[in-house]
């Protein structure tokens, strides 16, 4: 049990000991800052006054043009005022994200689980999964544009194809880590494969599933908006093209604010769920 404690990312254990993974590293980090005092708080607001203000005042004394790099302010003013024409195309984003990372990480958390109690099957699966790991998701989406259209049928594919893989493989990393003492007390008690699974195997690879969902909604939003660059008329990705061929700069980049808003939202959630879920080793 102590193995693998120790080699599980763990959602509440304190900073200075050693994680499995660069991700298992991140959730320890975020744990740590889940504490923090209230001049720690202030002290992380004042830097980041500090920063946008710095930022506002250089760039209007050195008097660099909107159309190079915007002042925070202007980038301010122009997520309100664009907010109700930009809505429609955030909910784009969000329903492709959303629809093809269930169906990415449905399937990747079922093939982890196949492939963790049938060997011949991961012989077989494991090329596939690192072709589609391998290949960037992007270079699809024309091809899938051809076939399905300009919906949003090709963008959720892409989606679901680039966020399986990353469920899958720290789905399948946690299941192997179960330890096998519990396992075999279980059988001795009589328990079946299946009871072993969702009693034993899925609650102690949980750190490691939850990392995986992460990565995933996260490879997953990187690719919607990559995808929605390359092809389509809607979408956060699209107005990031739509706003750059006008140079319409402090529109810009209240896209990529929004874009960075989502993705810090579902690293918060994540850690949440892990806190909520996957804190059995304290």
């Amino acid at each position: 049990m102590s193995e693998a404690a120790n080699t599980v990312p763990a959602f509440d254990r304190k900073p200075g000991g050693d994680t499995a993974s660069m991700a298992g590293g991140l959730s320890a980090s975020l744990a740590s800052g889940a504490g923090r005092t209230w001049l720690e708080v202030f002290v992380i607001i004042l830097v980041a006054v500090i920063i946008i203000g710095g930022a506002e005042f250089l760039l209007r004394w050195f008097e660099v043009p909107q159309y190079v790099l915007p002042t925070p302010s202007q980038i301010g003013t122009a997520l309100v005022t664009e907010f109700p024409n930009l809505w429609p195309h955030l909910l784009t984003t969000l329903k492709e994200l959303f629809v093809g990372f269930g169906i990415g990480a449905s399937i990747g958390f079922i093939l982890a689980a196949v492939i963790t109690q049938f060997p011949f099957v991961e012989k077989v699966v494991t090329p596939y999964i690192l072709l589609l790991v391998t290949t960037p998701m992007l270079a699809l989406v024309p091809l899938l544009i051809l076939r399905f259209g300009f919906g949003s049928e090709p963008r959720i594919i892409a989606v679901a194809l680039a966020s399986g893989p990353m469920v899958m493989i720290n789905a399948a990393t946690g299941f192997r880590r179960t330890d096998l003492a519990k396992i075999a007390l279980a059988r001795s008690f009589g328990a079946n494969t299946l009871q072993i699974f969702t009693k034993i195997r899925i609650p102690m690879a949980m750190p490691m599933i939850i990392v995986g969902l992460m990565v995933g909604s996260i490879f997953g939003l990187l690719t919607t908006v990559g995808a929605e660059m390359v092809g389509g008329a809607e979408g956060l990705g699209n107005r990031l093209t739509y706003y750059s061929a006008l140079i319409r700069m402090p529109q810009f980049f209240a896209v990529i604010l929004m874009l960075a808003i989502i993705g810090i939202s579902i690293y918060v959630f994540f850690f949440w769920l892990g806190k909520k879920w996957a804190s059995w080793e304290t």
